[in-house]
């Protein structure tokens, strides 16, 4: 039995997307639909889970056609070749076969990871529809008029997807992620002006002590709710430890001597992927601290940081999908949560 790979985001599930998949299963008997970005927190990038995403393929295809898809669900590593393995994996686990083919479409320089597959064979594509995901959720976000956003949806999605994001929309997301939204298209704005599009330089820290790891609760959007390491943009005056100390101390409140921290201080990793953040284009260096087998430090949260905690570095795992941007898999990247 032959198999097809499609691979996309499906936020939301338009006519392009299924265009791709009906090629797919006619290539095919069976195929196999990696959905990316998922174990994510919702936001407006990626407003719906996986499992909702995997539903919408489902309701628009006939019902003998669904019975010859299975589902990938994969994380963002922020790593493209830990990625293509990855896929490689998913898909060899589930048909225990190491070829398959490869569908898709250059839409731009984001599709060139396409052709890390070979030897798959990669069947290329052309843009099957003149519709774009971003520009879906963007009427969605803006629209104070539902129905009518959705009867504008009429030549770009299934009638399948249309139903689902009417039911969805009375689930209790939409009201914060348009609030969101509109903070992140402020955000933007301020920057339109700028002779060049600005890469943003800021500082986090994962500080570990005792078995457990520093995380704050984040109080504003963007990201309202979810947790992230304690962190922010870099002061023009400060070094990156310096902003890094004084983020730490600032949001959590902790009182240690600078000795301490000084000799606690494992690495620095930069986290620079241009989709890591969705306010821009936003380059962190993130200081890796070991405390040791001490008492867990005192915590007040402050600044805008809504709660601060001393989290069992055993849990995180169980958290991933209420994690604030990449901040899950930089806590991954020095502790091994994912291996």
């Amino acid at each position: 039995m032959n198999t097809a790979v499609l691979i996309g985001r499906f936020q939301p599930l338009h006519n392009g997307h299924l265009a791709l998949l009906q090629q797919a299963l006619q290539k095919a008997e069976r195929v196999i639909v990696v959905l990316g970005s998922s174990h994510q927190a919702r936001s407006p990038r990626h407003p719906f889970s996986w499992q909702e995403r995997a539903e919408m393929v489902k309701l628009a295809l006939p019902e003998a056609e669904r019975a010859r898809l299975d589902f990938l669900p994969l994380r963002d590593l922020y790593d493209e070749t830990r990625w293509v393995e990855a896929v490689r994996a998913g898909v060899q686990a589930a048909t225990g076969k190491s070829e398959a083919i490869l569908v898709g479409h250059f839409k731009d320089a984001t599709s060139d990871y396409l052709r890390r597959f070979a030897p798959w064979q990669l069947l290329s594509l052309p843009r099957q529809h003149r519709v774009d995901a971003t520009d879906l959720r963007a009427a969605l976000f803006e629209t104070d008029d539902l129905d009518a956003t959705l009867a504008s949806w009429v030549d770009q999605v299934p009638p399948s997807t249309r139903a689902f994001v009417q039911a969805w929309a009375r689930l209790p997301y939409l009201a914060a992620l348009k609030r969101e939204w509109a903070m992140l298209k402020t955000y933007r704005q301020a920057w339109a002006a700028a002779p060049y599009a600005p890469v943003f330089v800021t500082v986090d820290a994962v500080l570990r002590c005792a078995g457990h790891v520093l995380l704050i609760q984040r109080g504003q959007d963007p990201g309202q709710g979810l947790w992230a390491l304690p962190g922010g943009f870099l002061e023009p005056r400060d070094t990156l430890y310096q902003s890094a100390l004084r983020e730490l101390e600032e949001e959590t409140s902790l009182r240690l001597l600078p000795d301490t921290l000084a000799r606690a201080l494992k690495e620095v990793a930069v986290f620079d992927h241009p989709d890591r953040s969705q306010r821009g284009r936003t380059v962190s260096h993130t200081h890796y601290f070991d405390l040791g087998e001490r008492e867990l430090p005192e915590l007040r949260a402050a600044d805008d940081a809504s709660a601060a905690r001393w989290v069992p570095i055993a849990e995180l795992a169980g958290m991933e999908e209420q994690f604030f941007d990449d901040h899950f898999h930089m806590l991954d990247r020095f502790l091994g949560l994912t291996r």
